[in-house]
């Protein structure tokens, strides 16, 4: 399992339609764009022992986008997801689409394996 699965389990089970990069299909009233960040080794003894991974969740929504938010914030808080940061971008009026992002993070056990 690694967090883009995982954020893509949770944002499907809230019916938010969501794509990872861009997305690609014409674009909904309310959407949400998962961009990874960054994986990393957390050592002990010289050897990776929890594996971090980092993702953005891009929020477009031409309403009010602090419902989703919301409960999107709540769902991830459930599902042991860390919220490390969280912006509104702005309103894109060229789209109609407010843009808020919220970055997170999840740790995994890292086990090398074996040949």
């Amino acid at each position: 399992m690694n967090i883009l699965e995982e954020l893509t389990t949770v944002i499907k089970a809230l019916g938010i339609p969501v794509e990872t990069g861009v997305f690609s299909d014409k674009a909904p009233d309310c959407y949400i764009v998962i961009l990874p960040l960054s994986d990393n080794f957390f050592f002990a003894d010289n050897s990776p022992v929890t594996d971090i991974h980092e993702a953005r969740l891009s929020i477009f929504s031409k309403k009010n986008y602090l419902p989703i938010k919301k409960k999107l914030e709540s769902a991830l808080i459930k599902a042991d997801i860390t919220i490390t940061g969280r912006q509104y971008i702005g309103f894109e009026p060229d789209t109609g689409y407010h843009h808020y992002n919220i970055d997170t993070a999840k740790s995994y056990d890292y086990l090398l394996e074996e040949d």
